[in-house]
């Protein structure tokens, strides 16, 4: 809520037109979020004609703060919101940069991917405030990313496989 919205955000402003529709997925407790969408998206529609975008909600995979082995609970609930939703939109670029509702969308990705129905590229940014150690999403989707992008070096040097192409947002 908040800190990766604005993040994802700024991202998404160096994007082409060519990226329409884009599908946000958010917390369904996530109100702050929709605001801040609506209104980049309200700026883009007047210098984009043809701007097209959605919003969905799936349950909060992981609470601030929640314990991990209940977070397993949740997250596995939120998936089971997730794979109709990722069925249902077959992204085929999928960005996402560290709040917990992205690991659900990017496992049902793949998902789907694995049962040969839709491959999708896994983006992930790793939060500008993330310095020397990955966010916990980072941690779990450092594995299954296409690229996993990093804004710091030392975490380039930590986790080779990331691509570190300096602050991006």
């Amino acid at each position: 809520t908040g800190g990766h919205t604005t993040e994802i955000l700024r991202l998404l402003s160096c994007l082409s037109e060519s990226y329409s529709p884009r599908h946000y997925i958010l917390a369904d407790s996530d109100e702050m979020s929709e605001a801040k969408i609506r209104s980049f998206e309200q700026k883009r529609a007047e210098t984009f004609s043809n701007s097209q975008f959605t919003l969905d909600r799936i349950p909060r995979s992981r609470e601030v703060r929640q314990s991990w082995s209940s977070s397993v609970v949740t997250t596995l609930y939120s998936m089971l919101y997730s794979l109709p939703l990722t069925y249902k939109l077959k992204p085929d670029l999928i960005l996402c940069n560290g709040p917990g509702t992205c690991v659900p969308v990017c496992i049902s990705a793949l998902l789907l991917g694995l049962l040969g129905i839709k491959r999708a590229i896994i983006v992930y940014v790793e939060s500008i405030c993330r310095v020397e150690t990955l966010s916990l999403s980072g941690k779990i989707l450092y594995y299954f990313s296409d690229y996993f992008i990093v804004q710091w070096p030392g975490l380039k040097e930590k986790y080779p496989k990331s691509v570190y192409l300096g602050r991006i947002v």
